[in-house]
């Protein structure tokens, strides 16, 4: 594989390509040989069976006679920056509480590039057209959890996230051009909530609020998800759409409290 374009000197390619190889591993392909890896990130075989090696060794990945696969050490990873932030201990009895009043799934996704990543969930047992778990990741634009904290961003610096392309591997339903897409976040913008219908996929239908930290910045959004079928829009903005407002100034308020106070590590 040539040398990655704009690293630094301190870049470590090592690094990289180890988590190259974490990544190679998607739904449906659970299990790999290591020429399907060594294909998947464009490394060579002794490079990928090195990486992979380590990677077993380090509890990340196990072999067997079909091939390679991820281990739930991989959780993690992302467990631990869910945890770093401290969001998820704040958000998770407001987001239960949310939950139970509306009967359905409460999702706090943030943004990575053009697209959103579930970091917290409370599911209710729906049959819905995407299956959505912590990690998940979907384009920014058509979901109201990508377009409430898009429309923080500055002209310049949207314009830079979405001429990225999307890493979900979904095409969305709703493509819209330049100006459709700005007077739609200027209307989030203003009214400081969002509505996705079925821009994303058929049957997916939900409201989405900004969560912010101590100094009013945007870091995450927090949605009530329906089934499109059974949830009619009237119903979510006159019922579900308050509660969540409600909900999402707590969290933000007890997130800022939470950044307020000093943190100190005690060794034991």
């Amino acid at each position: 594989m040539p040398a990655r374009p704009d690293t630094g000197p301190d870049f470590i390619e090592a690094l990289a390509r180890g988590l190259d190889v974490i990544r190679a591993f998607r739904p449906l392909r659970p299990v790999m040989t290591l020429s399907e890896v060594a294909s998947a990130t464009g490394l060579a075989r002794p490079t990928t069976r090195r990486i992979l090696l380590t990677l077993a060794e380090l509890g990340y990945v196990r072999q067997s006679e079909a091939g390679f696969a991820l281990t739930p050490r991989v959780l993690d990873l992302g467990v631990a920056y869910v945890r770093s932030m401290g969001l998820w201990d704040v958000a998770r009895p407001h987001m239960e509480r949310l939950c139970a009043r509306t009967n359905e799934s409460v999702s706090i996704a943030q943004l990575d590039g053009p697209d959103i990543i579930y970091v917290a969930r409370v599911a209710v047992p729906k049959i819905v057209t995407l299956s959505v778990q912590i990690g998940t990741r979907f384009p920014a634009l058509p979901t109201s959890l990508g377009k409430v904290q898009l429309a923080a961003l500055a002209p310049d610096e949207l314009e830079a996230v979405l001429a990225q392309p999307t890493r979900s591997g979904l095409t969305s339903r709703w493509q819209p051009h330049a100006a459709e897409r700005d007077a739609e976040l200027r209307d989030v913008r203003a009214r400081g909530w969002a509505l996705t219908d079925e821009q994303l996929a058929l049957g997916i239908r939900s409201v989405a609020a900004p969560l912010r930290d101590g100094t009013g910045k945007v870091v995450a959004g927090i949605n009530v998800n329906c089934h499109a079928s059974e949830t009619s829009v009237e119903h979510m903005v006159e019922h579900h759409l308050p509660l969540l407002l409600q909900v999402a100034g707590e969290i933000s308020a007890d997130f800022a409290r939470l950044g307020s106070v000093p943190h100190e590590v005690v060794a034991s």
